[in-house]
């Protein structure tokens, strides 16, 4: 039997490929997991009006292809 780390998250949860991103596919056809993913690699934009500190700006990200943290972007990561 083999044990399974589970405290480490970042081996569990997969990032989306570049591919499924950049498909033609709507935002609905893909799974929750993988379309966050997408929008934290910056290759989907982000949608609703929640707004977050860029830099010393207040921007709007809804609409905007912005990367989290993880990938080198500005956005925090709330997770």
């Amino acid at each position: 039997m083999r044990i399974v780390d589970l405290d480490t998250n970042a081996e569990l949860e997969a990032q989306a490929s570049k591919k499924l991103c950049r498909s033609s596919r709507p935002d609905s056809a893909l799974g929750a997991s993988n379309l966050a993913s997408c929008k934290s690699q910056g290759l989907r934009t982000r949608s609703g009006d929640k707004s977050h500190k860029v830099g010393k700006k207040r921007v709007t990200v809804g609409g905007k292809k912005i990367k989290g943290k993880k990938y080198g972007g500005p956005l925090p990561d709330w997770s």
